[in-house]
């Protein structure tokens, strides 16, 4: 049987490549919205970061900062997704 240790840590290496897959497209997405996408898959990829390392590290506040970090991030997404959606009206 292959120790949760180990696949804990597969886990966490997997997420950092994803994390710089969600990077290059939050630096070289052609538009805004595409830039959005890039940030929240950035911060999803964070917080799930954030819970497997404190998985492995046995410390249960990492959970509890995910968590804060998770609804801030929500927060911010729907601000920048309204103030995109009042430049384009204000284009029209």
């Amino acid at each position: 049987m292959i120790p949760v240790l180990f696949i804990l840590n597969i886990a966490f290496i997997l997420l950092m490549i994803f994390g710089m897959l969600a990077l290059v497209r939050l630096i070289y997405g052609p538009t805004a919205p595409d830039r959005v996408v890039g940030l929240d898959t950035m911060t999803t990829i964070t917080v799930a970061a954030m819970i497997v390392y404190g998985t492995i590290t046995a410390q249960v506040v990492m959970i509890d900062v995910a968590l804060v970090y998770a609804l801030l991030s929500f927060v911010a997404t729907i601000y920048i997704a309204r103030y995109i959606e009042e430049k384009k009206k204000e284009e029209m």
